[in-house]
């Protein structure tokens, strides 16, 4: 019997097996590892394909976990964090598990309330040498550590930088309940202030209070 050559063809979109949901070029998807115990793989369609069997395949980019890139998880990485990869695979539709989003980190910072299946991401990775994009990003606090929005962090009334209430010597409980806040250095320049209105019994010295903040 002569073989028959099986051409390719492009699909507008799949059905998620066993589900309702339909997926399309760009995209977020959870799929099936193959070990049990790992977490679902996430991945951003780019391309559903079918052959001539009839066998639906998606062409995907890869989005790591922190645990997964050359570094690992550090402490400023959101439990949600992903980041998109230089990584593509071609993977058989039936592996799809189900939809995600993928937001922008800003975006997800205003989210009220996260759902399993939303994720964020602020860097790119590039798999095979371990770089990140952008290789730098804001630091806030005395711990001069990016942002990790699983982490409460009040804001200086005085500097208006952020600050992590353990950083500054207090509870989760009590930052909550704080409606005015300000860190250590500007307090300590307001308490100066003070000190030079109330108790104006001589002309102020050659030691002068520096209010500017330390440069990061």
């Amino acid at each position: 019997m002569a073989k028959t050559k099986t051409g390719k063809r492009d699909l507008d979109s799949y059905t998620i097996e066993g589900t309702n949901k339909v997926v399309r070029a760009g995209d977020c998807v959870l799929m099936r590892p193959s070990d049990n115990g790992t977490p679902s793989y996430v991945a951003r369609i780019e391309r559903v394909e079918a052959d001539g069997r009839s066998n639906v395949k998606v062409r995907v980019q890869w989005y790591y976990r922190p645990e997964e890139s050359v570094g690992g998880r550090r402490q400023f990485h959101g439990s949600k964090e992903l980041f998109l990869s230089d990584h593509y695979d071609v993977q058989s539709a039936h592996t799809i598990e189900g939809k995600c989003t993928v937001h922008s980190f800003k975006n997800y910072t205003k989210l009220k309330n996260v759902e399993p299946d939303d994720y964020f991401c602020r860097f790119e990775y590039k798999a095979s040498t371990g770089a990140f994009t952008p290789d730098r990003v804001a630091v806030y606090c005395k711990c001069e550590m990016p942002y990790n929005p699983d982490d409460l962090m009040v804001q200086c009334e005085g500097c208006n930088d952020w600050f992590h209430p353990s950083c500054m010597g207090m509870t989760i409980e009590e930052a909550k309940k704080s409606e005015h806040f300000k860190c250590s250095d500007c307090a300590a320049v307001n308490n100066a202030k003070k000190s030079d209105v109330s108790f104006p019994l001589s002309p102020p010295g050659d030691g002068k209070v520096d209010s500017k903040r330390r440069k990061k």
